[in-house]
């Protein structure tokens, strides 16, 4: 086994390796908070779409069969009660707009669906506690040196980092 560095499991690793390991970790997971930020926003931009076209749909059932649902709903009423042909075309009259009422509820659901996927929302609420965690992590207490070894640990550091 290794760590994602590729040095091996319980080996000392330095501050620099430790720091770029931490570097690319946290990297990838802003890539991945973003990843999903996409994903999320795509699927409420979908929601969004299928909604206006219902109520696209509802209104060109409204205006586009409004005459010949008419016409022909009110002769077969009339065919069939020989009631008066003004009541007959009320009637069928209603039940388009019944018919165009059902579609633009439809939308509203939809609609409503879109509003609540609050996932942009979610993933910058998840963004910040990530940022706050990284914020308030502290280092881990070191032993403080002698005084006499302290110009050597200074020395050995000097020459790891260059």
């Amino acid at each position: 086994m290794s760590a994602p560095d590729g040095s091996p499991v319980g080996a000392e690793r330095s501050i620099g390796q430790l720091f770029a390991s931490a570097t690319t970790e946290l990297s990838a997971l802003v890539h991945d908070e973003i990843a999903l930020a996409k994903a999320q926003l795509k699927q409420d931009v979908k929601r969004g779409a299928l909604s206006g076209g219902l109520f696209s749909v509802a209104g060109a059932v409204l205006v586009f069969s409004l005459p010949m649902l008419n016409f022909a709903l009110a002769y077969g009423i009339r065919t069939w009660s020989d009631w008066n042909l003004a009541i007959c075309f009320l009637l069928s009259f209603v039940a388009n707009c019944l018919v165009a009422g059902v579609l633009g509820l439809f939308g509203v659901v939809f609609a409503k669906k879109a509003q609540k996927g609050k996932g942009p929302q979610k993933v910058a609420a998840s963004m910040k506690e990530t940022a706050g965690v990284l914020q308030n992590a502290k280092p881990h207490p070191r032993p403080e040196l002698p005084q006499e070894r302290a110009p050597e640990a200074l020395e050995a550091v000097a020459r790891s980092s260059s």
